[in-house]
Formats: structure tokens, sequence, C-alpha cells
């Protein structure tokens, strides 16, 4: 027997219960990974929250929760190549990646089937845990925006969990960023490389005089009110995204469509210490609700992890 996260009902963090399940068997295909950590996002208190919004993403009861896993493989079915018991590895496994072992398609994707990459030499499971969600949505907004050397680019929600990357990323296009938070997430965006800015009423007249020349590009991380103010101050849509919401006109980003790739090169900036994944919390699975209603307030600057 082993470990899962489980909810028999769609809510919030108190529907959440550590269960002994049955130790899952990798198929052929598959590997099994023994998990170490477990990364939190939005998305997954979202996904869970109510059965209409479960549905949408295909889940039913009894379900796990989260989907950011880092482990090593200790299970390797027949016809699987690339991987071998005791490699470290890392992905995601949508709403089942809080468990002890997570069985994963070695061909699959993080929503059907779950998929793996290799952790690189010097990327810690913890860091590990926080990269492929975030990691990847992050990767998807900027395709869109397309930043670059002479950009301004405006990211709002800059200091959450996809902020983190999309911050350092865009600062690795060479563009000027300029990130919304409170006040009291200025340091940690400066930390970043980004360029703080409160919030709120009176947004567009604060960038105007951060940004005389203009914003050029604007990333909403959190909901409307960053595409709102990128309109105001002249953005063409076609340089404006959104992770968290749809608004006619713009093009939203989603990580799944993240390209080929993607999660494997951020995670080797990461090793190569180019990007930095700053870890909020850590919690041990028993504390999988008060994690959960950390991370709900919205007012992390960081990535949260779960030890399994």
């Amino acid at each position: 027997m082993s470990r899962a996260v489980l909810l028999e009902s769609f809510g919030g963090s108190e529907v959440l219960d550590l269960h002994e399940v049955p130790t899952p068997q990798a198929g052929p295909g598959q590997i099994r990974v023994r998990v170490t950590a477990a990364g939190l996002n939005p998305m997954d208190w979202f996904m869970t929250s109510d059965p209409d919004t479960a549905g949408r993403f295909g889940l039913s009861l009894p379900s796990g929760f989260g989907t950011d896993y880092a482990g090593i493989v200790d299970q390797v079915g027949a016809g699987v190549t690339g991987f071998a018991a005791g490699d470290r590895v890392f992905g995601g496994a949508l709403s089942r990646a809080v468990a002890d072992y997570v069985v994963i398609d070695a061909a699959g994707t993080i929503a059907v089937g779950g998929d793996a990459h290799h952790t690189p030499d010097g990327v810690d499971d913890r860091t590990a845990a926080a990269l492929t969600i975030a990691g990847c949505t992050a990767a998807a907004a900027l395709v869109v925006v397309n930043p670059g050397p002479g950009d301004t680019l405006l990211i709002g929600g800059a200091g959450g969990g996809v902020g983190v990357f999309t911050v350092q990323l865009a600062r690795l296009t060479g563009a000027r960023v300029i990130g919304t938070g409170s006040a009291t997430s200025a340091d940690a965006l400066r930390a970043l490389g980004a360029e703080p800015v409160v919030y709120g009423d009176g947004l567009a007249d604060r960038l105007r005089a951060l940004a005389p020349g203009g914003i050029t590009a604007a990333i909403d991380l959190f909901g409307t009110d960053t595409v709102r103010v990128a309109r105001e101050l002249g953005v063409p849509d076609e340089r404006i995204t959104t992770i968290a919401a749809q608004v006619d006109g713009i093009t939203p980003a989603n990580g799944a469509n993240a390209a080929p790739g993607a999660i494997e090169e951020i995670a080797h900036l990461v090793a190569a210490g180019r990007l930095r994944v700053p870890i909020a919390a850590t919690f041990p699975v028993e504390q999988i609700r008060a994690a959960v209603d950390l991370q709900a307030g919205r007012h992390v600057h960081g990535k949260i992890v779960i030890d399994l």
C-alpha cells in the first residue's frame, strides 16, 4: 500500500484527505515514479472546486490532486526506452501527482497519461517539482507576445508562480520588464529582474510615468485588469495575452501548447544558474490542506511544494 491525496467530493481544501491506496504498477509503455516532491499550482484547486469545472478537465470522483511532480523512476514497463530504474525525473500528471507513486505513460502528455523528463544534475527535486505547469505556461505566453530587445513588457500578477518564470524568461530575451504586484512584492519582483509597480486604481498613470516611451507588449497572469490597462496605453491586441481569462480579440496562452522542448530548456537554464525558482514554502503531505489554503490566498511570492 502507499499514500495519495484524494477527493471524494469536489470543493475547497476541506475535501482533501490523505488515503492509503494500492500501490500502482507500471504496465507496458509506462514508468512508475516514486514521488519525492509535488508542486502546487492554482489550476490544481481550480479544477477540483466544483463538478462542472472538474468535468471540463475530464476529472471524476474519486479524484487525485496536484499535477507537478518530481522523483525517481522505480519501475519500468515493457517496451519503454529512454528511462531506467534510478533515473531522476520530473513532469506533470493531471490531478494525481500528490501521491507516493505515480504511473506515467513514457510517450504521454500531462493531460493524457502524464509526461516525464530527465531532471538535470544540479536541480533538486523540490525545484524540479515546481517547473512543469508554471514553466510551460510562461513559455507559451511569451511565444504569443514575442518580446525582445527594445520591448517594454508589462506583466500583470508578476509575483506569482507563473510570474517567476515569465519575468526571468522575458529578461533573457533582452526586454525591459515591468511587473504589477502588491506593495509588499516589490523586492521580490526586483530580485527577478522586473521593475515593480503597484496594481489597482491609477495603474495607467503610474505606467506612463515609469515608461514614458510606452508599453509594447503585455501578459496578464491574473485576470483582465492588465489587458484593460495595456489597451488604454495603446498596446495592440496581437501583443497581449492572458492565461486565466478569455478576452475577445486577445489570444490566450495555454501551457499545453508550449513548444516541444520548452520545459527541458527551462530545466537546463535552472541547472546553469540562469533562472531562479523561489520556493516560498514547503509542507509535508499530511498538511496538504494548509498548503492549498496558503496558495489560494494568491499572495505567495514563488512556489509551494509538498514533500512526500
